[in-house]
């Protein structure tokens, strides 16, 4: 009965902004309310490294406009 399916609810982390699960570990960064709970960071290479942590510091400078911090 595919009537019935609902779509899954996404929620937006409050670190990176990207669309995670609500009340779960956010898979981009790392972070659940506010707390680092996994090191992302540990398993990628020295490029990719870089460019995440580039890509993190970029939402967080647009979220802290946003909230006028």
């Amino acid at each position: 009965m595919h009537l019935f399916i609902k779509r899954s609810v996404l929620a937006v982390c409050e670190k990176c902004g990207k669309p995670s699960l609500p009340h779960a570990v956010c898979k981009n960064c790392g972070y659940y309310k506010g707390k680092e709970v996994i090191d992302v960071m540990k398993k990628l290479t020295k490029k990719e490294r870089k460019a995440k942590e580039k890509e993190i510091s970029v939402k967080e400078k647009e979220t802290e406009k946003e909230h006028g911090i």
